[in-house]
């Protein structure tokens, strides 16, 4: 571990950000969506967008996962847009990632092979490449090997086609916003639409982008700063994968922080660069989660956390994860709800088409039941009806 790192291992755990936490989420716990909680307070799970903060969100909250992305190109205005005609009640826009030229961009991946058409640019042919990406071998182009001008003549395309073959359609329409594109089409459709309209972006690949001197986090609190957007009731929620980038931007602004969660058998990539030996199992312990609660407000966990899949792939007992979440002060996103088959619990699906819908308000109602206070969602139409049926309303 570097001396950067062990300092904010041990100074991002802070009192400012325990207080913050207090604050933003309430007492109460109604924010939190405790088991009952929601249920008791109706008109915070049905109404609007009234109050400061994130006490202003609806519970469960709803959050167009990379926009709209089961019915357009993921990471475009077009998906985004279409999150908030859909409900939506947070937007995640975007995954940051940085071009070459130290400009922040929404992409799954810096790898753009797949999400964009560069593969038919001739003039890019040469910058194919193949990088090691968090310890994986990974062939294709990447952001940081193109300036901003270059991928602005780069169009999106969709991710995943075998699934979402319809999506096709709108390929080459949307070309690839910047975080700065993103925070002043918040504030424009904030205005358009009447309410305020909330961002979800996530800090990608944060370690390996620092050893390259592009730093994420302290380009994001820039522009948050510049935009105004770095207060402890802006409507910008920051996550990431690495608990150090959480840290790091538990120190530099007081947006709500969410430290994201994969499987439970796998390691922070800040970890295993650091030489920590733990595994998210151990961050998803009692004693993990007071932890992250030190300088974070929530957490995402994968949706396999709180309900374990057995072998056949059906659904299985939960886990004490959200009351310990909770217990710790900390509310739950999980990720993520899809229609298609494929992603659904076995018992939810409905025949063998990899692009066919399941009974996914069936998933939804097991997962509500646990008391999770919002999910990531392709389909937001389907989570706030799935939401609604849920609360009675």
């Amino acid at each position: 571990m570097d001396s950067d790192q062990a300092n904010e291992q041990t100074q991002g755990i802070t009192g400012r950000r325990a207080i913050l936490g207090a604050a933003v989420l309430g007492a109460g716990g109604a924010v939190l969506g405790l088991p009952g909680a929601a249920r008791a307070d109706g008109a915070a799970g049905r109404g609007g967008h009234g109050g400061r903060g994130l006490k202003g969100l609806p519970v469960p909250t709803i959050i167009g996962h990379r926009g709209a992305s089961g019915y357009r190109p993921e990471h475009t205005f077009g998906s985004y847009e279409l999150a908030l005609d859909l409900g939506a009640d947070v937007v995640e826009a975007g995954d940051l990632v940085p071009t070459r030229d130290g400009h922040l961009v929404c992409r799954h991946e810096p790898e753009i092979g797949g999400t964009t058409d560069v593969a038919s640019h001739p003039e890019f042919a040469d910058r194919r490449t193949t990088k090691v990406l968090d310890g994986v071998s990974t062939t294709g182009w990447f952001t940081e090997d193109f300036t901003l001008a270059e991928l602005k003549t780069l169009r999106a395309v969709e991710r995943i086609p075998a699934n979402r073959p319809h999506n096709t359609l709108y390929n080459g329409r949307f070309g690839i916003p910047t975080f700065e594109e993103v925070l002043e089409w918040q504030d424009e459709q904030t205005r358009k639409r009447g309410r305020q309209v909330w961002i979800y972006p996530e800090t990608k690949h944060p370690t390996y982008f620092r050893r390259l001197g592009l730093g994420l986090e302290e380009r994001v609190a820039k522009l948050l700063r510049k935009h105004g957007k770095d207060g402890r009731n802006a409507p910008v929620i920051l996550q990431s994968f690495e608990p150090s980038s959480i840290q790091r931007l538990n120190r530099l602004v007081d947006n709500p922080l969410v430290v994201l969660l994969s499987t439970a058998n796998s390691r922070p990539y800040d970890f295993v660069e650091a030489g920590d030996p733990r595994t998210v199992a151990d961050l998803v312990t009692p004693q993990g989660l007071r932890e992250i609660a030190g300088y974070a407000q929530g957490i995402g966990p994968t949706l396999d956390l709180v309900i374990p899949r057995r072998a056949d792939g059906t659904l299985g007992e939960p886990t004490t994860l959200v009351a310990d979440a909770h217990k710790a002060g900390l509310l739950l996103h999980p990720y993520t709800m899809r229609n298609e088959n494929p992603f659904l619990p076995a018992e939810y699906r409905k025949g063998t088409a990899a692009d066919a819908y399941g009974d996914v308000f069936g998933a939804y109602r097991t997962y509500f039941a646990t008391g999770i206070d919002g999910v990531f969602t392709d389909n937001a139409d389907t989570g706030l009806l799935a939401r609604a049926d849920f609360l009675g309303g």
